[in-house]
């Protein structure tokens, strides 16, 4: 790969990246099924979603007639009917994390508040998929789906109500404010239940004919919590309630709703058993929710990514154009083809845009990607256990530990390519198999909303910024002061910021996952020797010191002998876990370039410019890898250095510092010593004027030399963005937007 050539030695990227490249890139170029998807999806996306956006109808919070047309172009176009099996109506098989991250990702790229409405349907549904007894699937699944030739009915619509009221909203998901009573319970007959909730912020209320509501026992014949099913047509009070009143993502529907509803105890979310006369679920409604949010929080994530995407094409077009119409500024001069871009600063600012968008996007679809393989290895986990006859908690935990060593034993194996370990071997044992995929999705799953999300929307803030006054303006091309603002209300979709991280502080040091971690950075520095334009050097020199931080604060205390790595001290646990999403951030970027650079070759379209845009991508590589060591670094260092009392100029503590005599005499024998001491203390006790002797480094000496070769890792990054840049200031773009620019309705 060549990355180390001046951009004017070899021939730039001519065009932005295509389809063919992003299919390789995100590895579903030989899935037709998912191309057709995304095709049908953009076509929705950059049609009826954008004349929405651009007729004005962001600026009212009812849903109108029109905004309802975009649910019916979601049908026709096969988005609604992605999330079903082919016999429930649907046209994919097998898992769907990818195929609903892919839809999100397009409709995102024009407005976030469609790719919420179209994601609101499966986040009903996802209940009843991950734990819903067989009749619920097929059911629910089967009325959702857009109708066949030759039927005469509507689908249903439905939507999730976990939140309650304020003041109770966001609180915890365990406390919960909705009840749930028996009505009725007639000798040998079914159970009726009495649902009592009031939602808040529920997305696909306006038109939801089933609910999906978590409630908790009101009565002591049913035990603990659950999910229960409510449809329209229960008797009771079934209010929509009124729409919340939203500065974004207008084209989903929100509304704080109120249900009364009875309902019979099969709409019990996964079934129940009774026990001595009390009803008890099968599944308590945390246990839903964890199955269900570590799965569609994903898709979220990818939504900021398209927006980072989405703004590079409307960026480079207004910083190329800003000059043109000027007196003075002729056709054919540089001022009016590059504006803007003359000055390197906008250059570079736009590169780190697009280098975020990148990442995010390769965090995001890994993350789907290793969802499509974990989903199958659950089903065989849960029959296996089933058929060895371990049930409960405390048993699998148990059968667990006994894999958890076989797996890390087999990982490190592999990675050493040790002989006689092949794919049999490595594929005998589905426990293994199923815990190694389980532990890195309990980290890339929080890692995407937390960091696409999080620091995406730091990016779109610049991005806006680079449009000038434009950017915060009406009609500014690519909705990109809407794409900003919604991408704030993203992070906290399905738990804000601080449940990621609290999320990602127990997954992280799992010791499955910490061996893959060990793993990945010796992958990096292989992948340094072969493709040191990535960045990867960079990138294992980063991994190696956030490895040593981690395992430094598990076992070092405070001044006062508190354990640093504590669950509560969120002060050491959660910016330590920002860091893990930068690195793994960059990991993913890398892999794809690595892929695209494997298998460009053999598509004729991605082959066609192929050398320079695996050049272009992986100077992208190297600069994010960059960014992403130094925030490491700067995290790493304030951790490991800031939880030190600073010494003080007492006797205890400035024992150590030089006597400005002795120093005098020392320098008769060792000329120059003096310029060495750092703190010196003179006759009548003065010294210099600081807080107390400068800190010293003791037991710290290792995390300084991984800090050192750090930073000399760092050599060539920034040629790498200038080279970006360049090539930026050159690539040829389309004359428009394929999607028109907002304006009053």
């Amino acid at each position: 790969m060549a990355t180390t050539l001046p951009i004017s030695q070899s021939r730039p990227m001519l065009t932005l990246p295509g389809d063919a490249v992003r299919q390789i890139l995100w590895r579903f170029a030989n899935r037709f099924d998912l191309q057709m998807l995304v095709s049908s999806a953009r076509g929705v996306a950059r049609g009826t979603v954008a004349r929405l956006v651009a007729s004005g109808e962001r600026n009212t919070h009812e849903w109108t007639p029109a905004k309802n047309q975009m649910l019916e172009a979601f049908d026709r176009a096969g988005i609604t009917a992605a999330f079903m099996e082919p016999e429930e109506g649907g046209f994919i098989s097998g898992p769907k994390n990818l195929a609903l991250s892919l839809a999100a990702f397009e409709l995102a790229w024009v407005d976030g508040g469609a790719a919420t409405a179209s994601l609101a349907g499966f986040l009903a549904l996802a209940p009843i998929h991950e734990r819903g007894t067989p009749r619920q699937v097929m059911r629910y699944k089967s009325l959702s789906a857009p109708p066949q030739p030759g039927e005469n009915r509507k689908p249903w619509r439905g939507a999730f109500a976990l939140t309650e009221p304020i003041p109770y909203v966001g609180v915890d998901t365990g406390m919960l404010n909705g009840k749930v009573r028996v009505a009725e319970w007639s000798d040998g007959g079914e159970p009726w239940l009495q649902v009592e909730k009031r939602g808040r912020f529920i997305t696909g209320i306006a038109y939801a004919d089933f609910i999906t509501a978590a409630a908790v026992s009101d009565d002591p014949r049913i035990k603990g919590s659950c999910i229960v099913i409510l449809e329209k047509s229960d008797k009771g009070t079934f209010d929509r309630g009124t729409p919340t009143k939203k500065l974004v993502h207008q084209l989903s529907s929100t509304g704080d709703p109120v249900f009364n509803l009875k309902v019979p105890a099969s709409r019990i979310v996964g079934g129940y058993t009774l026990k001595d006369g009390v009803i008890v679920p099968n599944f308590n409604h945390g246990e839903i929710i964890e199955a269900v949010f570590r799965r569609t929080r994903v898709p979220v994530g990818l939504m900021t990514a398209a927006k980072l995407l989405s703004a590079v094409e409307p960026v480079i077009r207004y910083q190329r154009q800003r000059f043109r119409g000027a007196e003075g500024t002729r056709p054919g001069s540089i001022r009016y083809e590059q504006g803007i871009q003359q000055r390197q600063d906008a250059l570079h600012r736009l590169v780190d845009v697009w280098a975020t968008g990148e990442a995010a996007a390769s965090l995001g679809f890994a993350a789907a990607r290793l969802f499509d393989a974990l989903d199958p290895l659950e089903k065989q986990k849960d029959a296996l256990l089933k058929e060895r006859g371990i049930v409960g908690a405390r048993a699998e935990m148990k059968a667990f530990r006994e894999s958890q060593q076989r797996a890390i034993e087999l990982l490190f194996k592999r990675a050493a390519g040790a002989p006689g370990l092949d794919s049999e071997t490595w594929e005998a044992d589905p426990l293994v198999q199923f815990l190694l995929a389980d532990a890195e999705a309990s980290v890339l799953c929080p890692a995407t909303k937390l960091w696409n999300t999080g620091h995406g929307v730091n990016m779109l803030r610049e991005a806006v910024s680079l449009m000038g006054g434009y950017g915060i303006t009406e009609d500014c091309p690519g909705f990109l002061a809407n794409k900003w603002m919604d991408a704030q209300l993203e992070a906290t979709y399905e738990g804000p910021e601080a449940v990621q991280r609290r999320q990602l502080t127990v997954t992280m040091t799992s010791d499955l996952f910490l061996a893959l971690f060990r793993v990945w950075t010796c992958e990096m520095r292989r992948i340094a020797s072969t493709d040191p334009g990535t960045g990867a050097c960079t990138l294992a020199s980063a991994m190696n010191l956030w490895l040593w931080t981690l395992n430094h604060l598990q076992n070092a205390t405070d001044p006062e002998g508190n354990k640093l790595y504590h669950g509560q001290r969120q002060g050491v646990t959660f910016p330590l876990a920002d860091a893990l999403c930068w690195l793994l951030a960059s990991r993913a970027q890398i892999l794809d370039v690595l892929e695209l650079e494997a298998r460009g070759a053999s598509d004729p379209l991605a082959a066609e410019d192929l050398p320079a845009t695996v050049e272009f991508l992986s100077d992208l590589c190297h600069t994010q890898a960059a960014q992403a060591a130094s925030e490491a670094s700067r995290i790493c260092a304030e951790l490991v250095f800031g939880y030190n009392r600073h010494p003080r100029w007492d006797e205890k503590e400035h024992h150590n510092c030089f006597l400005a005599e002795e120093l005098e005499d020392l320098e008769k024998t060792m000329a120059g010593i003096s310029a060495a001491a750092v703190d010196v203390l003179f006759a009548d006790g003065s010294h210099p004027q600081k807080a107390g002797p400068c800190a010293g480094c003791a037991g710290s000496e290792e995390f300084l030399r991984l800090q050192s070769k750090l930073t000399t890792c760092l050599t060539g990054s920034r040629l790498a963005k200038d080279r970006a840049a360049e090539t930026l200031s050159k690539v040829m773009i389309p004359e428009a937007l394929d999607y028109p620019a907002a304006g009053p309705a």
